[in-house]
């Protein structure tokens, strides 16, 4: 069975869950799978030298088990992960994977606010770590510009995925 995967990467508390979840009211046979479920327990993640536990580094996940469940996710006929299947058989299931890598350190805002010096000396520079790692991958990846609205940033994410899938549904047609 044909499935479309979609990966939605940003700096901590930058909005992936959030246009994750929006994507999914309106996808239909869509479902997430959120890194934030994948932490190791706090006595697990290391300190900095400055005192701050490091979740924003790989080591602080337990990635095995997550791509344990992007396989099981990809293995299954029904794809019962939070679905939003609207009862259409023929749509290609659809898989968000978010977690943090992309968004735009500017117009970030944190309720309530990190400790001083939290964001400039750990969360943003693991951040741009990470974000020259994913520019040497060839994906076909599309960076979004953090300064924009939810909305707008919705808009168009969403705009081109209706596009994409448009695409796979002619391809799998004339397969």
């Amino acid at each position: 069975m044909k499935t479309f995967v979609i990966g939605i990467g940003g700096v901590t508390n930058g909005g992936k869950t959030t246009l994750a979840k929006n994507l999914q009211k309106r996808l239909p046979n869509c479902s997430i799978i959120s890194q934030d479920n994948f932490f190791k327990p706090e006595s697990e993640i290391e300190t900095d030298e400055n005192g701050f536990l490091q979740y924003d580094v790989l080591e602080a996940l337990n990635m095995e088990e997550m791509m344990s469940a992007v396989s099981c996710w990809m293995e299954s006929a029904a794809h019962p992960l939070a679905s939003t299947d609207r009862g259409n058989t023929e749509e290609i299931p659809i898989l968000i994977i978010e977690g943090f890598l992309l968004y735009n350190y500017n117009t970030r805002i944190y309720e309530p606010p990190d400790t001083p010096g939290y964001f400039e000396g750990h969360v943003w520079p693991m951040y741009l770590k990470h974000r020259k790692e994913m520019e040497n991958i060839s994906w076909e990846i599309v960076y979004l510009d953090g300064t924009k609205s939810e909305e707008d940033l919705f808009s168009q994410v969403y705009e081109d995925l209706i596009q994409e899938l448009a695409k796979q549904k002619c391809l799998q047609v004339t397969a």
